[in-house]
C-alpha cells in the first residue's frame, strides 16, 4: 500500500491547509494514540519547536490523545532528538513532535516516536492511516486520558548530552559561535557548551514564533560564518529548528557539512579500535567521503534520503555510525535519531583530544564539487516513468566522461525535484546541472 499523509519524516504542511488544519491534526492525534497505545504506558509525550502555531497544534494533539483514552506529558520546546530520548527514558508509548524541522515558520508537522525513539515503520504509518478513513470516537468519560507537564525536561536532557562524552573532557579555552536557528535548542545548547568549559557566543537564540530559521541555523549558515570570523572563534556550531541537523563552521569561516563531520567521526572511531567497518551515509553523500573512506577500508552504504532510511540501513549492516551531508549525524551507540548537540559533541571531545582545529581534523577528506539545482513542480510527478528524463540524465552522465555521477530525486517533503550533479572539474559539473534542471523544468511541465 502506498502511504497517502506520511512522507520521509512524519507529516508536515502549511498551517491551516491540507494535512495541517485543526480537524485533519485533531483526527490524525486520536487515530495515533489508538494503534500505538496498545501497552501497560498508555503515555504519549508531546514537544514542540518555537513556531507560533505550535500552541494550537499542541492544544490538537492533546486533545486528540486523551480522547483516544491516552495519557500526555507535556515537554514544551524540546529539540526532536529529545523527545525521542525522553520517550525511552520515561518508558512512553511514544513521543510526538510537533515541528516542520528547517522548514519556515508558516509551516508545521508531526514527527513521531516508537517506545524505543525511533521513527515509525510504513506498516504503523499505514496502520494509522488507516483508521482516518473512519469515524472519530470518542472513548467513554471515565476512560479520557490526563495530562500533566514535565517541568525539568530541558535538564534531564541537557545531562544526557553532556554525559555522551568522556567525563574529562573539558572544552576550557575554546571559544565557539553557537547559533540555534531560533529554534528548539535555544534555550539548551549554548548552556550545554558553557557547563562544559567553553566561552559560547549566541546568535539565533531569542525565537519570537516567526523567525524560526529565518536566515539562520544549519539551513542558512551565512550568519554564523561571518560571526565565527567577526569574533576570532575557534568554530562555529549551527542547528536547525528542531535540533536534529549539525553543520559547523572551522576558524577561517569555512562550511564543515554533515559528510566531513561522519568521516572524521568514522576515522576516529577506527583509531580507537572500535568497529568501523562500515558507515551509512545517502544517495547525497559525497563522492569524497565514499573514497576518502575506502582508502581506510571503510565502505560507505548508500541510503535512501531521510535519517529513518540511514537508521535502518545502519541496523540492518550494524553500523554505529550513519548521516547525511545535510548535517543529520546518527551515533546509534549514545542515541536513535539524529542530534545536533551530542553530535557537536562528539566532535569536540575528537578536537580537545587531538589538540586540534577543526579544518586540520576533516582535512584528509577532499570533497568533490557538487552542485544542487531544485526545480519547483506545480504537482507530483513520476521521475521513473519518463522516458525523456532518463535520457537526459544519461546525456549529463556522459558529458561528465565518468569522473562524476547524476542524481534525481523527488523531494519528500517539498513539491521539489532535487538534481545533483558532481565530479571533479566544477565547471563541467555546473554546467552539467544546469543544462540537466532545464530539462527536467521543461520537460515536467510539459507532462
Amino acid at each position: 500500500m502506498v502511504k497517502k499523509y506520511f512522507g520521509t519524516d512524519g507529516i508536515r504542511g502549511r498551517v491551516g491547509e491540507g494535512v495541517m488544519t485543526p480537524e485533519f491534526v485533531l483526527k490524525l492525534a486520536w487515530a495515533t494514540g489508538h494503534v500505538l497505545c496498545n501497552d501497560a504506558s498508555n503515555l504519549i509525550l508531546i514537544g514542540k519547536d518555537t513556531r507560533i502555531s505550535g500552541y494550537m497544534l499542541e492544544s490538537l494533539v492533546e486533545a486528540g490523545l486523551t480522547a483516544a483514552g491516552v495519557n500526555c506529558r507535556l515537554l514544551g520546546p524540546m529539540p526532536t532528538p529529545a523527545i525521542a530520548y525522553l520517550t525511552r527514558t520515561l518508558r512512553a508509548s511514544a513521543g510526538i513532535v510537533i515541528s516542520a524541522s528547517h522548514n519556515p515558520y508558516y509551516d508545521n508537522g508531526l514527527k513521531i516516536f516508537s517506545a524505543d525513539g525511533s521513527k515509525l515503520s510504513d506498516q504503523v504509518e499505514l496502520e494509522i492511516e488507516a483508521l482516518l478513513s473512519g469515524p472519530m470516537q470518542t472513548v467513554a468519560a471515565d476512560q479520557l486520558g490526563k495530562v500533566k507537564r514535565i517541568e525539568d525536561a530541558a535538564g534531564r536532557y541537557s545531562e544526557f548530552c553532556k554525559a555522551s562524552i568522556a567525563p574529562d573532557v573539558r572544552l576550557h579555552g575554546l571559544k565557539m559561535v553557537v547559533d540555534c536557528a531560533h529554534g528548539a535548542t535555544y534555550h539548551i545548547a549554548p548552556d550545554v557548551f558553557r557547563e562544559l568549559g567553553a566561552e559560547v557566543i549566541e546568535i539565533a537564540s531569542s525565537p519570537n514564533g516567526i523567525n524560526i530559521n529565518a536566515g539562520c541555523g544549519a539551513t542558512s549558515p551565512a550568519g554564523i560564518q561571518a560571526a565565527v570570523q567577526a569574533e576570532s572563534a575557534d568554530l562555529g556550531i549551527a542547528i536547525d529548528g528542531d535540533g536534529d541537523r549539525l553543520i559547523m563552521v572551522d576558524a577561517n569561516g569555512a562550511l564543515v557539512d554533515g559528510d566531513q563531520l561522519l568521516f572524521l567521526l568514522a576515522t576516529c572511531a577506527q583509531e580507537k579500535g572500535q568497529t568501523t567497518e562500515a558507515v551509512v551515509g545517502t544517495v547525497m553523500s559525497n563522492l569524497g567521503l565514499q573514497h576518502a573512506l575506502a582508502e581506510r577500508d571503510i565502505k560507505l552504504h548508500r541510503a535512501a534520503v531521510g535519517d529513518r532510511h540511514v537508521l535502518e540501513l545502519m541496523q540492518q549492516h550494524g553500523c554505529l555510525l550513519g548521516g547525511e551531508s545535510s548535517g543529520h549525524i546518527i551515533c546509534l551507540d549514545q542515541t536513535t535519531t539524529g542530534d545536533a548537540i551530542i553530535a557537536a559533541l562528539q566532535v569536540l571531545e575528537i578536537l580537545v583530544n587531538r589538540k586540534q582545529g577543526l579544518a586540520e581534523a576533516v582535512s584528509a577528506m577532499q570533497k568533490y564539487p557538487q552542485v544542487l539545482i531544485n526545480v519547483p513542480l506545480e504537482s507530483a510527478f513520476d521521475l521513473t516513468a519518463c522516458v525523456e528524463i532518463e535520457t537526459a540524465v544519461k546525456a549529463a552522465e556522459q558529458a561528465l566522461a565518468g569522473q562524476g555521477r547524476v542524481l534525481l530525486r523527488a523531494s519528500g517533503t517539498e513539491p521539489l525535484i532535487r538534481v545533483m550533479v558532481e565530479g571533479l572539474d566544477l565547471g563541467l559539473v555546473q554546467s552539467a546541472a544546469e543544462q540537466l534542471a532545464t530539462q527536467v523544468a521543461t520537460i515536467c511541465c510539459s507532462k
